[in-house]
């Protein structure tokens, strides 16, 4: 079954906008001018460096089919957007086995 690219493109959007709405850049910058970090701060920065990657990806793509925009750079950004996609999946993974072993543990 193949997906309409206007379905994919407005998942996607909806996906980068509630990304975006988990914390908000002033939040972000707060903790990090405190000193303060944590994982939940890391996730937030890789959450916000994969949408920011999706974003830019977009635009060399819609920029290219403009005829504005080089084939090269449209392939990089693409590139980087999927490794940047690929690092999440993988701490996605990384989490869910860390909870799923904590789980087994006795009280």
């Amino acid at each position: 079954m193949t997906v309409p690219a206007s379905v994919a493109l407005s998942a996607y959007t909806n996906a980068v906008k509630q990304a975006t709405d988990l914390g908000g850049a002033n939040d972000v910058a707060a903790t990090a001018g405190s000193g303060q970090g944590g994982f939940g701060d890391m996730l937030k920065g890789v959450v916000e460096n994969m949408a920011a990657s999706g974003i830019n990806a977009e635009q060399q793509t819609a920029s290219a089919v403009a005829g504005t925009a080089d084939v090269v750079d449209v392939v990089t950004a693409v590139s980087e957007a999927e490794a940047t996609l690929q690092t999440v999946v993988a701490i996605r993974d990384n989490v869910i086995t860390a909870y799923q072993e904590i789980m087994k543990m006795p009280i």
